[in-house]
């Protein structure tokens, strides 16, 4: 395995590019642009990378799914660390093109709604057509493929453009999470400000089916930050739940939580506990009374007076 090398979804001047620049290490490591997200991870998979920088939550449109499903699926991995980016794009165009000559416009999927309000205020007529990748896009408009394409305003340099109108976005404060992601191994140890992530499989399809797995975080104290169904591919009906849960696997009802998952669930993959970015342990709301540690603790010592007739 390279363990200088970090992979991400390419390809040069993506914002996955952007928030992996972000992290101190990579200064020290090598990084190769992917054509996919898939690939990204596969390169992982099989030794050719140490770790890969994916998107995996956008706060406009919600969940990455191919990261979703990616992570859900194939050899396991894990999340290791967590970044949150900014979002605004630039129109960027081939140089001397003016908005009255943009009939053609690409970018990531996930870009569009977070411009079309923008889209339809300024280019109604403009053709949109979906790119690998926001840079992909810029390359696009670069061959004369397109005639601009949503992206970074820092991915212009690259591929010769100009950025003919800059910050662009439908919403405010827009912002995309990415996760750091390697092969499995011992989780780091807790913050105090972390996050487990998580996919849970349903197992029969019955009322209160979903409400059964909720409940396990539910009735520990568990407060959940994402929760997104993906089909699992075996047919109409069949789902896999992908949850973000506050804490740390080691925290006592984060731990007693998964297993109680694991015992009514047909499958639990576990995705790791890391930091959450931008939080300090000092702004994490306090715990509801009854689920901190000591309190798992002071009932696990009273079941066992109990049972030794010590209660």
């Amino acid at each position: 395995m390279s363990a200088t090398r970090y992979t991400y979804l390419g390809p040069e001047g993506t914002f996955t590019e952007a928030a992996l620049r972000t992290l101190p290490e990579a200064a020290t490591r090598e990084l190769v642009p992917m054509v996919s997200v898939p690939a990204a991870l596969d390169a992982v998979r099989n030794g050719e990378a140490a770790a890969a920088l994916v998107p995996i939550e956008n706060s406009v449109e919600g969940g990455v799914t191919a990261t979703l499903d990616e992570l859900a699926t194939g050899e396991p991995l894990m999340i290791y660390r967590e970044v949150l980016l900014p979002i605004a794009f630039a129109l960027l165009v081939r140089p001397g093109t003016k908005l009255s000559d943009i009939k053609t416009v690409t970018g990531h999927p996930v870009a569009q709604p977070q411009v079309r309000n923008w889209l339809r205020a300024h280019l109604p007529d403009a053709l949109w057509e979906s790119a690998a990748s926001n840079a992909d896009g810029a390359r696009l408009v670069q061959e004369g493929r397109f005639d601009a394409a949503f992206a970074g305003e820092f991915a212009a340099a690259t591929y010769g453009l100009e950025a003919l109108v800059t910050d662009i976005h439908d919403a405010e404060n827009a912002e995309t999470r990415f996760v750091l992601v390697g092969r499995p191994a011992r989780p780091a140890a807790p913050t105090g400000a972390d996050k487990t992530s998580v996919v849970i499989w349903l197992g029969d399809d019955h009322p209160g089916a979903l409400l059964e797995l909720l409940q396990e975080f539910a009735v520990r104290g568990v407060n959940l930050m994402l929760i997104q169904s993906r089909p699992t591919g075996a047919g109409i009906g069949n789902y896999c739940f992908a949850v973000d849960a506050e804490g740390h696997i080691s925290d006592r009802r984060v731990g007693e939580a998964l297993m109680g998952l694991k015992r009514i669930s047909p499958k639990v993959r576990f995705l790791g506990s890391y930091p959450r970015a931008g939080v300090s342990p000092a702004e994490v709301r306090a715990l509801r009374p009854g689920t901190t540690d000591a309190d798992f603790v002071s009932a696990s010592d009273w079941l066992t007076r109990a049972q030794d007739g010590r209660a």
